[in-house]
């Protein structure tokens, strides 16, 4: 069975073409032959992705993404926390409209949950290469 749940926490709801996204998010995790559990896209602010990264990885620093993993073998799920702030400055700061960096963010965390690392250099170019295959593929380009 295929579970994917936008969710806002603490922040306000926003649109965002919420089945183009579920799309992608299929096919990524179908294109690496793994199967679809419950996914949550949690949607917040910085202070609430803050006080998460402190908890659960004793980090003390603002982030766009976190991702909490809990695939088993080829069945993929998990959480995907999302600061709807970092998605906004980040969106300035590169010249990008805001939905396409949020397509970004949340197939980065998918790309995280079939097993890509962004830990190194090559591991970074890699992700940020399968990054922009999906967003094309979304035809979110179009939105620049």
């Amino acid at each position: 069975m295929n579970y994917i749940n936008f969710f806002f926490e603490e922040t306000e709801v926003f649109d965002f073409p919420e089945e183009t996204i579920k799309g992608q998010i299929s096919k990524i995790i179908d294109d690496g032959s793994d199967s679809i559990g419950e996914i949550g896209v949690i949607f917040c602010r910085d202070e609430y992705l803050l006080e998460l990264n402190k908890k659960y990885l004793n980090h003390d620093y603002y982030t766009d993404i976190i991702t909490f993993n809990y695939s088993e073998g080829n069945f993929i799920a998990g959480d995907l926390y999302i600061s709807v702030d970092r998605v906004k400055e980040n969106s300035e700061k590169y010249k990008v409209p805001f939905i396409y960096e949020l397509a970004r963010v949340i197939f980065h965390g998918i790309l995280h949950l079939i097993g890509y690392n962004d830990s190194n250099t090559e591991d970074k170019v890699i992700m940020r290469q399968k990054e922009d295959h999906y967003l094309k593929c979304a035809e979110l380009l179009r939105l620049k």
